[in-house]
């Protein structure tokens, strides 16, 4: 059993770090203390170049899940963003037991890389087009004292290999 994650099922980060590599995808990882919020990652900045994402776990009335990665400056309006990712109704923020069951990490990992533990195709992963115009995107690697550097192209393209269709839209005010 997986007692970081507290899962049997959810991979670590050298399962994402070899999946990526037999997906032929450059990526680095600078370890760090862990940060739970953006707030905290910002003194990273100066080491790590590149958009740093904010990622929100939500989901609708019916269930249905969402994954957004955002910019993480950018603001979303929760009241709004459902007309835009074809959410049933308004959305709210999943349950951190969703989040592990799901994605694999707990609250504060939040990551697109949890795409690789979502077997099931439950959550529909968006990324927002204004992070999209960044050539290299930092993201938490299912743990939140790292941060790997991927490329922004290669990022859907390791979503895609998870068997999930990334969407980008605008999702930011």
């Amino acid at each position: 059993m997986d007692m970081q994650h507290g899962a049997i099922a959810a991979k670590a980060d050298d399962e994402l770090f070899a999946y990526l590599d037999s997906l032929g995808i450059a990526h680095k990882t600078v370890k760090h203390e862990p940060v739970f919020t953006v707030a905290e990652s910002v003194a990273l900045r100066d080491e790590i170049a590149g958009g740093h994402t904010k990622n929100l776990f939500l989901k609708d009335k019916k269930d249905n899940y969402f994954l957004l990665t955002v910019e993480e400056n950018a603001i979303v309006d929760l009241k709004t963003v459902h007309t835009v990712i074809g959410a049933a109704s308004r959305v709210s923020f999943g349950k951190a037991e969703k989040l592990m069951e799901y994605l694999g990490v707990v609250p504060g990992s939040v990551t697109a890389f949890g795409a690789i533990n979502d077997t099931g195709l439950n959550v529909k992963v968006i990324i927002d087009e204004e992070l999209m115009e960044y050539d290299v995107i930092n993201a938490h690697p299912l743990r939140n004292d790292a941060t790997t550097s991927i490329g922004s192209k290669d990022l859907l393209r390791f979503i895609e290999a998870t068997g999930h269709e990334p969407l980008v839209l605008k999702v930011t005010s």
